[in-house]
């Protein structure tokens, strides 16, 4: 269960790279992680480049390419909705209930859904609350047809 945990989170930590910064190689990526405190091995980085379904576009510059996350293609949710241990809706609101240290990356994987629906969501270390427009069963059973 540990070996899971630290997969979801440096995915996750992955996901955050990706978004703020151009990254252009494998090495590039494994620098950033350590800079995060994640230590990963080459093979583990293309394995999770692979599970993410990064794509290489032109960077800003266009001399390069740099990884990208493809938008034909939907995240990998299966990995992140296994650590899923409970969920609780009240409302237009939703408590997300998960495996210890999984909830950030959890919610990462909700905020990049890009759903209207959603207003927001605050992770911890196992909880996410998640604020929809509308009323939260309907929204959490939508979601939970992926898993």
């Amino acid at each position: 269960m540990m070996a899971y945990n630290q997969k979801a989170l440096r995915q996750s930590k992955i996901i955050e790279i990706i978004r703020e910064k151009e990254i252009i190689n494998q090495k590039q990526l494994i620098e950033e992680l350590k800079l995060n405190k994640i230590i990963a091995t080459q093979s583990t980085i293309s394995q999770d480049i692979k599970e993410l379904r990064l794509i290489k576009v032109p960077s800003t510059d266009m001399k390069s390419y740099k990884y990208a996350f493809n938008e034909d293609c939907s995240l990998p949710q299966n990995n992140f909705l296994n650590s899923i241990v409970d969920i609780k809706c009240n409302g237009n609101i939703i408590v997300i209930k998960t495996l210890s240290g999984a909830a950030s990356a959890v919610a990462e994987m909700i905020d990049l859904l890009k759903c209207d629906d959603i207003v927001g969501s605050v992770a911890g270390d196992n909880t996410i609350f998640v604020l929809v427009r509308k009323q939260a069963v309907q929204w959490s059973k939508k979601f939970l047809k992926a898993k």
